[in-house]
């Protein structure tokens, strides 16, 4: 899946020594949403024919541009839906203060039809081990993929190691990638953020170790997590 934030042109780039400006953010989110998709709507036969010839970056700029006017921080992608043909994707990447913006926007967001499904965080895709993923020149295939994991009985969470047989190919900076891609393929983004705790990548095989359907049904057969320790009166 792709993400995409608002791209700009050379041209609009400030010199820089200058200071970025900063994106206003809305102090209505309902109202931002409702104008989200009023825009989208107009937008709506651009996107239609862009997807349709394989060339969604001919929209990325407008569509980026309508995103950041709900929040400058929200991401956003198109992608294959699972019960529609496409999907429209707006996560605040599990950031507490832009929940509001995307319930907001899911709460306005039209019903959905044979064409789209929208969500508010990243979904988990319907089998991980059919995905190939390219991380710098190498292919990493997610049924190669195998986890550990210990439930932390007093939180509820579950702390995971990532191990694939070619992480010793990946440069440091496509590590992180590897760590939590999986993951959030499998559980998808707002379930891995709610019910793991430490994740780790490691380098060599370890004892006892899942494939992520089995750590997606593992997952799923946990209670909910305990709430944070918000501390107690005097």
């Amino acid at each position: 899946m792709r993400l995409f934030r608002r791209s700009r042109k050379s041209e609009d780039v400030p010199d820089p020594r200058t200071a970025w400006p900063e994106q206003p953010v809305p102090e209505d989110a309902a109202a931002a949403a409702a104008k989200f998709w009023e825009a989208w709507f107009e937008l709506l036969p651009e996107v239609s024919a862009a997807l349709g010839d394989r060339e969604p970056h001919r929209v990325e700029h407008d569509l980026c541009t309508i995103v950041e006017a709900l929040h400058p921080r929200l991401h956003f992608s198109l992608d294959r839906g699972h019960r529609a043909i496409y999907s429209l994707v707006l996560t605040g990447q599990e950031d507490p203060e832009l929940r509001p913006y995307t319930d907001a926007w899911k709460a306005a967001a039209p019903p959905e039809d044979a064409i789209w499904e929208y969500h508010d965080s990243v979904p988990p895709v319907p089998d991980p081990s059919e995905v190939t993923v390219n991380l710098g020149e190498t292919r990493i295939a997610l049924a190669d993929v195998r986890v550990t994991a210990k439930v932390d009985e007093s939180t509820g969470r579950v702390d995971v190691t990532v191990f694939h047989p070619l992480i010793g190919e990946l440069r440091p900076e496509t590590r992180t990638t590897m760590t939590f891609l999986p993951l959030d393929a499998t559980l998808g983004e707002r379930v891995a953020a709610e019910r793991l705790g430490r994740v780790e990548l490691v380098t060599e095989a370890r004892d006892g170790q899942l494939t992520l359907l089995e750590l997606r049904e593992m997952v799923g057969r946990l209670g909910s997590p305990a709430p944070e320790n918000v501390g107690t009166p005097d």
